[in-house]
């Protein structure tokens, strides 16, 4: 496996290096090149930083789409083939690219994951749009009243009874995976799935499950009518999502730094399900969600950036 993530890797470092990405012809150097993803959350937050932009500036803003990991935006960004990301999250990068041990205070891990992502890359890790975005046990709502319900550590229980499916990336992710569950909770699963993220919620709503583990903010957990579980044991790390952007592009155009601090607390983690709700349920274009999003709150023109957030990150630029 760790060499076929290696293999991987390198595949995708050549590619960005022997020609560019599809439909840039952009700079890097003077443009505003933002990175989206292959699920509709990147998508939705992508197309709100482009929109911010636009309407803030005359700059010349495009996407790099489809990039389907963390892993493989960082590698772009690296590559030079794009300058901001719409979406970033504190527990993947800390344990990710910044090499960290999971932190599992939101405050500290903000603090960690912005203090490494300067000193080791060159960028600027902005506020949080105001939701967290992380790992989360859930099951229907007839099942949690079934059961009486309400946390991760009830499972105990009824695991040898229960089929849980999971996220196939989580089962050996170091810190927060599988063998860190059974450290932290005591207990396994002997009726354990692994499946792609996508298909969870689709078994559990479906019957084929009873428990799986998604993500927090996803639009199916309204669609399905879904209950989170606590994590009442604090396995899951802070997984606050937040823009990024590389110093350059901020020394270059100082205004966006005061246009990305617009969007701080602006999204709560409801708002973000209703968001992906939108797209990924309702079939519309995250252009228009996002779009539809912003002109309801007057693309935040009203809303006085924090000046102390604004010092700090002008004082990390030109620093």
């Amino acid at each position: 496996m760790k060499n076929m993530k290696k293999l991987l890797l390198i595949c995708f470092t050549f590619l960005l290096t022997a020609c560019s990405l599809p439909g840039i012809s952009s700079s890097v150097d003077n443009d505003v090149i933002v990175a989206s993803g292959t699920y509709t959350e990147r998508q939705v937050l992508a197309e709100i930083v482009t929109q911010m932009v636009e309407h803030n500036t005359d700059l010349k803003v495009s996407q790099v789409k489809n990039l389907g990991s963390t892993t493989m935006t960082h590698i772009a960004m690296e590559k030079k083939a794009l300058n901001v990301v719409g979406g970033m999250y504190t527990g993947t990068s800390l344990t990710g690219e910044c090499g960290m041990v999971p932190e599992r205070d939101p405050e500290k891990a903000m603090e960690s994951v912005r203090e490494s992502y300067l000193k080791k890359f060159n960028r600027i890790w902005f506020p949080s749009y105001g939701f967290d975005n992380t790992y989360a046990f859930m099951v229907t709502k007839d099942f949690a009243r079934a059961h009486n319900l309400t946390k991760v550590s009830q499972l105990k229980g009824i695991a040898d009874e229960v089929k849980v499916g999971v996220d196939s990336s989580w089962v050996e992710r170091p810190g927060d995976g599988y063998e860190a569950f059974k450290a932290t909770y005591g207990f396994e699963f002997p009726h354990f799935y692994a499946m792609d993220i996508g298909l969870v919620y689709s078994a559990l709503s479906g019957g084929n499950m009873d428990v799986v583990l998604g993500y927090s903010t996803d639009g199916r957990i309204n669609s399905y009518d879904l209950v989170l579980l606590e994590d009442d044991l604090k396995l899951f790390p802070a997984y606050d999502c937040s823009p990024v952007a590389s110093v350059e592009i901020l020394k270059k155009h100082p205004e966006l730094i005061g246009i990305l601090l617009k969007l701080k607390g602006t999204i709560s983690s409801e708002k973000m399900q209703e968001l992906n709700k939108l797209a990924s349920e309702d079939r519309m274009e995250p252009q228009v969600v996002a779009e539809e999003f912003l002109k309801a709150n007057n693309y935040f023109d009203d809303v006085k950036v924090d000046q102390k957030e604004l010092e700090r990150i002008r004082g990390e630029v030109n620093g």
